[in-house]
């Protein structure tokens, strides 16, 4: 297949750059790039990659916090013409070292923290080159790799849409990652969709609450950097006045979890009004209520919300739905906004309880040019992918209403997925890593809504231990998003009459307690 820099992801950050050249593509604490400063940048840091002693590249894993080595590793890994791999310094070593071998990773392009994570993962002897442009000299080892200048890029390498822009991996129910692999060809389709849906422009600025190995900070990235805009992480400091970061930073599209709604109204950030500069307000990562919706309408009067929604798997997201104070509350289900229709391009089909197309209520499957084409193991492709109609499809886990007006409203997941604070969490993956702790026998873990979102409550057998020390050991295992809040012990767990572990009941005695014992 021809390769051409017109089907890249990378594409969009060129497209901004002959719009906004001198303009800030990034504003970071203490520092702003342009998007001349980020180009070359990247050019130099991608030759270097390129040149690396392992030779070129089949994937980059980028190491790094939210900061300058993130993006514009980002970046410099796409101008390679190689896969990125973006990953979170704050990973359990094990976590790392299991998603570096999944995605082939030959090069690490890393920040100190970065550094240290790495060395943890693969210790201190391995061979594996890594980057770290603006690391103190001597700190990384022998494997260090340097930045030159004669080895940078006259331009972009070109790539086939078939290509993989990236790889992003979600949580699994065998205690190991599934890597989701997702072309540019996918990406090309979806931004294009996104860039006709928002019409954003050189003068946005985007908010940046998601972290880089999250998929909907491709979003933030590539919409802004396609319209010429800029991209401003938000720190966390930042939430206690959220209005004055806002307005500082001169922020017109917000993007988040809708559980940062919760966040800001207990700083006091949502008082009407409040957030007026903001043109654009986003949610997705979990179900978004209509009273939180309300409220961050009227802190944000002159902004148009959405509450958007997809699984990695579908490329950012596949839905969207326009809030409108007039007639959305009366197409909320159980509070819930609805997640809209799916993107053009692209089929749904409902399914019964019996695998059955049915036209009111049941599990979402899509097929389109946003579906990746599988996970890295194959192994993990069962029961996430049907042959349907001649056609493959994705099947989402997740239960939808079909709305008279033909939009889509969740209702809740078919299997143990659910999603904390953005998190997608498979519940096997946290009852496999509790049943690693020494004192757990066995664990079943169910979540519990609150006013503020989704928490996990553990119920387990074995010894009693305090929650803080069980979350402790959890946090050697699971990235911190993955932790569950509240712990209980017991003698034994409630049965059904298949003797089978009631979890329903267990959810509902979750729901119950008010003092169940909390790791915070």
């Amino acid at each position: 297949m021809l390769k051409t820099i017109e089907d890249a992801l990378h594409e969009r950050f060129l497209r901004g750059l002959s719009v906004s050249g001198r303009r800030p593509a990034l504003h970071t604490e203490g520092r702003t790039v342009s998007y001349e400063e980020m180009h070359e940048l990247a050019l130099q840091w991608a030759g270097s990659l390129l040149a690396a002693p392992a030779g070129p590249p089949r994937a980059v894993g980028v190491l790094a916090a939210k900061g300058l080595e993130s993006y514009a590793g980002i970046l410099a890994g796409l101008y390679t013409g190689a896969t990125v791999v973006p990953l979170h310094p704050g990973f359990p070593a094990d976590r790392t070292r299991s998603m570096l071998q999944d995605a082939g990773v030959s090069v690490v392009l890393a920040d100190d923290a970065g550094l240290a994570a790495l060395s943890e993962a693969v210790g201190p002897d391995s061979r594996l080159p890594v980057l770290a442009p603006f690391a103190a000299d001597g700190v990384g080892g022998a494997r260090r790799i340097g930045v030159s200048a004669q080895d940078a890029l006259d331009e972009p390498r070109p790539v086939a849409p078939d290509d993989r822009a990236y790889i992003l991996f979600t949580s699994g129910s065998t205690g190991r990652p599934k890597g989701v692999p997702i072309s540019h060809g996918s990406t090309t389709h979806y931004f294009r969709l996104m860039d006709e849906r928002y019409r954003f422009d050189a003068d946005d600025v985007f908010s940046q609450t998601f972290d880089v190995n999250f998929d909907c900070a491709m979003f933030d990235m590539f919409c802004a950097w396609g319209a010429g805009g800029s991209i401003s992480p938000v720190p966390l400091q930042a939430y206690r006045d959220l209005p004055a970061f806002v307005a500082e930073r001169r922020m017109t599209v917000w993007f988040s979890t809708p559980s940062t709604i919760s966040l800001i109204r207990r700083t006091g950030g949502l008082a009407p009004g409040a957030l007026s500069g903001l043109r654009w307000s986003l949610f997705a990562g979990e179900a978004l209520r209509d009273r939180d919706a309300a409220l961050w309408q009227e802190a944000a009067p002159a902004s148009t919300l959405e509450n958007i929604y997809g699984p990695t798997e579908l490329t950012v997201t596949i839905t969207g739905h326009r809030w409108s104070a007039e007639t959305s509350p009366a197409l909320c289900v159980n509070g819930l906004v609805p997640i809209g229709t799916v993107h053009e391009g692209h089929d749904h089909l409902l399914l019964d309880e019996d695998g059955r197309p049915t036209d009111g209520e049941g599990e979402l499957i899509i097929a389109g040019p946003q579906m990746t084409t599988g996970y890295l193991d194959p192994e993990h492709d069962r029961g996430r992918f049907l042959e349907h109609d001649s056609r493959t499809w994705y099947r989402t886990g997740d239960r939808v209403r079909r709305l008279d007006n033909g939009e889509l409203v969740y209702l809740g997941r078919l299997d143990a997925q659910v999603q904390v604070q953005g998190w997608r969490v498979e519940l096997a993956e946290v009852e496999h890593a509790l049943r690693a702790c020494e004192e757990v026998q066995e664990a079943v873990v169910v979540p519990r809504t609150t006013e503020t979102g989704t928490e996990l409550v553990v119920f387990y057998t074995g010894l009693p231990a305090s929650p803080a020390a069980l979350a402790g050991r959890l946090r050697a295992l699971l990235p911190q998003g993955m932790v569950p809040k509240h712990y209980r012990h017991v003698e034994d767990f409630p049965l059904n009459s298949n003797r089978k572990v009631d979890r329903n009941r267990l959810r509902a005695e979750a729901g119950r307690l008010l003092d169940v014992p909390s790791a915070l």
